[in-house]
């Protein structure tokens, strides 16, 4: 049975669909998954056993001159391998507009996603042969869990989903495995930072685990928040501009991990590393960190500066 996954974007919406794919391979024997994702997270998609083929999409990138020469090549061409195979099932897991018009409608199968009720957009509804009812109220994870349950009529398990990425990387883990923390600093929305005052009060509590620190970052800017962060801490390491399959494979091989609400916290969750992740004004009660070792802190004032260094240590120190 061959499936296609719509599920372009963002990196933790991604990351949340890899429970589904696991409990639909246990349930049906000869299934496997072609995944259409935009291409800077193609590679997630790649590390789950039963993913086949990754078709990336760059609708974030081709929005900018959607209509350039190079863009209608390239979005033709995308189209082209879209429609190359005929699938069993296509399950729009992203339920939006934009995927379900330029992708979902495009690619030849009968077509699965949310109804109108359960659905972000409700008119990204019309373009799927077969409409399913999901609560709303209910984690990330567990919804597509059950979109997948649903599509493919299979029992929904009663086990906690399993993400079954963290294998990818047991064969390539540091050689400072277990000997060191991630703290992970960076996200796109300034409401979500915790100060970098903050930081450097829990590095400075972190001294002397004898643990080293590595902070990740992927803009200048994110660069730049590290450097200052690590200034005058011998045992903080300030990464390389890395790969996403590379930062995996540090979290992969961390002790345990202090993050921000960002996608590479959810990440930290689908390798099965421990993590607490702060959170301010977001309620993590249908987004947040989902699996073995998982834990908030959350602001009761909806602020990540009141969220104290101390506080943070003696929830890690568990782990230490």
């Amino acid at each position: 049975m061959r499936v296609l996954v719509v599920k372009t974007s963002s990196m933790g919406d991604v990351l949340h669909t890899l429970p589904a794919l696991t409990d639909a391979a246990n349930n049906i024997s000869d299934i496997t998954f072609d995944w259409v994702v935009e291409e800077n997270f193609a590679q997630i998609p790649s590390w789950h056993y039963a993913v086949n083929n990754v078709i990336p999409v760059a609708i974030r990138r081709w929005r900018k001159s959607w209509f350039a020469k190079n863009t209608r090549q390239e979005r033709h061409a995308f189209i082209q391998t879209l429609r190359q195979q005929e699938y069993d099932c296509i399950i729009d897991a992203q339920g939006l507009i934009k995927s379900a018009f330029l992708i979902t409608r495009k690619a030849r199968g009968i077509k699965h996603g949310l109804d109108r009720q359960s659905i972000k957009e409700p008119i990204a509804s019309w373009f799927y042969d077969v409409k399913h009812a999901i609560p709303k109220q209910m984690h990330a994870i567990e919804r597509v869990r059950m979109l997948f349950a649903q599509s493919l009529q299979y029992p929904l398990p009663d086990s906690m989903g399993d993400y079954a990425i963290a294998r990818h990387f047991l064969s390539s883990l540091p050689s400072d495995n277990q000997q060191y923390l991630v703290f992970l600093h960076a996200t796109t929305r300034d409401e979500k930072h915790w100060t970098e005052e903050a930081w450097r009060k829990l590095i400075k509590l972190t001294e002397a685990t004898g643990l080293k620190i590595k902070l990740p970052w992927g803009a200048e800017h994110e660069q730049q928040r590290a450097i200052r962060l690590a200034q005058g801490f011998k045992h903080v390491e300030v990464l390389p501009k890395l790969s996403l399959s590379d930062v995996a494979t540090i979290i992969a091989g961390a002790k345990a991990v202090v993050s921000v609400d960002t996608g590479l916290s959810h990440l930290t969750a689908a390798l099965d590393r421990p993590n607490i992740t702060l959170f301010g004004e977001t309620d993590p009660k249908l987004i947040g960190g989902y699996g073995k070792n998982q834990f908030s802190i959350i602001s009761p004032e909806k602020s990540m500066r009141t969220i104290q260094a101390e506080q943070v240590y003696q929830q890690l120190a568990q782990f230490l």
